[in-house]
């Protein structure tokens, strides 16, 4: 198919171009992420506002192609995309304007987390989103969104005030406590499967400068660290975020060189309260003698995009996830082994805490079933080698298979992969499935949104 000969329902009804693979930027625009996921769609639409959005979920139902939805295109599975099928791409969609009077952000749909925080930074103001300013808002809202924040401002979605979305039937909603609060409801943490979201408004809260960083420990006191951090976090005042992870020390600033290619344990860290008592809270971390005390006051947005250098789009990817509740003492002693045959440069397993403020949330409130799990704890397999896939998949479904007696059950949407089948899908959303397959049912009876971790009407 050329670009004169596209469909001109589709290519003559939206301002943004419709690209297929004849097209000079449909290599580029079909990337994602996550390189080892390659897929060909026939059709991408870049779609400029909303209008092209209602447009372009027009002819993905009556052409009866697969729809994907890309926001950042950060997906893991690579739902960002859909083989011989339409991509409804809002990655030209993406602006924040804000509103420090009411202490509001409006959000276009195809907005990265890094766009927010520059924005809400001039004002002092914060949302709590992920870690790498790369990521999509939109994905990340819709999992639940964990991060930096999530002790002292809860989820993403517990900072959602509202949403604009596009409906498989074309129509145009807003969601929120008082208007389609049905769909608001499931929204928050039941993934892309209820219609296209174009815009989302977050309450914002007073955060500016923090006192965080990494500090690290040699390997060999991996389960002295984890079993500390495992009691020391639950007790810690909520202005304190820290997850814990296993990294390989790159060999880069600003780590020193003795370090680099070395393995280690840390904690990065996120204190929100008054610098002047940071040496008070982060006192038990530094009797603890980390090798590379990595503290420091740093404007907010520095912490969330710490990351970016290390994890660029184009590697290749293997997560698996699980909530944990507790990390009994059988479990710590696995990830002590684990840590120990990390496979690759980046591969990595973190420990994202979902307590304090995100814990006073009832499971049911929202789709996100999983306020009672202590962290999301997520392992991944990470390389630029396309030939070091098969060993990082292997080290991260080994890690899992070893630790996932030990989990609630169910993992994190965000970051599961296609490979783990439906049941995990139930197994995510617990008591919540049967009313969002009711939702899905009055919102996508025909299940055209099934580019996801899939919520059947059937």
């Amino acid at each position: 198919m050329t670009e004169a000969t596209l469909p001109p329902d589709l290519a003559g009804a939206i301002r943004g171009d419709v690209l297929d693979a004849s097209h000079p930027e449909y290599d580029e625009a079909r990337a994602l992420y996550n390189a080892m996921i390659d897929k060909r769609p026939r059709l991408i639409a870049r779609c400029v506002d909303v209008a092209d959005v209602i447009e372009a979920v027009r002819f993905g139902r009556e052409s009866g192609l697969g729809v994907a939805v890309r926001g950042g295109g950060h997906s893991g599975a690579g739902h960002g995309s859909v083989e011989d099928g339409l991509v409804i791409d809002l990655s030209l969609m993406r602006g924040v304007l804000v509103d420090p009077g009411e202490r509001l952000a409006r959000v276009l749909g195809g907005t990265v987390l890094g766009e927010v925080d520059h924005a809400t930074h001039a004002f002092g103001l914060a949302a709590p989103f992920g870690i790498i300013s790369t990521t999509g808002v939109g994905g990340l809202t819709l999992g639940g969104g964990v991060g930096n924040l999530t002790r002292t401002l809860g989820l993403s979605i517990d900072n959602l005030v509202a949403a604009d979305v596009v409906l498989a039937d074309g129509s145009f909603v807003t969601a929120s406590e008082d208007r389609n609060d049905d769909l608001f409801w499931a929204l928050r943490g039941g993934g892309g499967n209820f219609g296209v979201v174009t815009s989302f408004t977050f309450r914002l809260s007073h955060v500016s400068t923090i006192v965080g960083g990494p500090t690290f420990w040699s390997l060999d006191r991996a389960a002295e660290i984890l079993s500390w951090y495992r009691e020391f976090l639950p007790n810690a005042t909520e202005e304190l975020n820290g997850f814990f992870a296993f990294h390989t020390i790159p060999p880069a600033p600003p780590f020193p060189e003795q370090f680099h290619f070395q393995k280690m344990c840390g904690v990065v860290w996120c204190y929100t309260g008054d610098p002047k008592e940071a040496d008070e809270v982060f006192g038990p971390v530094r009797e603890l003698a980390p090798d590379l005390p990595g503290l420091q006051e740093m404007p907010f947005p520095a912490l969330n995009s710490a990351f970016d250098g290390l994890y660029p789009p184009g590697d290749q990817w293997y997560w698996r996830s699980d909530y944990v509740a507790e990390i009994p003492d059988e479990a710590v002693a696995i990830h002590a082994d684990f840590a120990a045959r990390l496979p690759t440069l980046k591969s990595t397993m973190h420990l994202y805490p979902v307590g304090g403020k995100a814990a006073r949330v009832a499971n049911e409130a929202t789709a996100f079933s999983y306020r009672d799990a202590g962290w999301v704890q997520v392992i991944v397999g990470v390389d630029p080698d396309p030939a070091q896939v098969a060993p990082a998949k292997e080290w991260a479904r080994d890690y899992w298979d070893g630790l996932h007696p030990f989990s609630m059950g169910g993992g994190y949407v965000n970051m599961l992969m296609d490979d783990e089948g439906h049941d995990r899908v139930r197994s995510t959303y617990r008591g919540n499935y049967d009313r969002l397959v009711e939702l899905k049912r009055k919102y996508d009876p025909d299940n055209l949104f099934r580019v996801n971790w899939n919520i059947s009407p059937e």
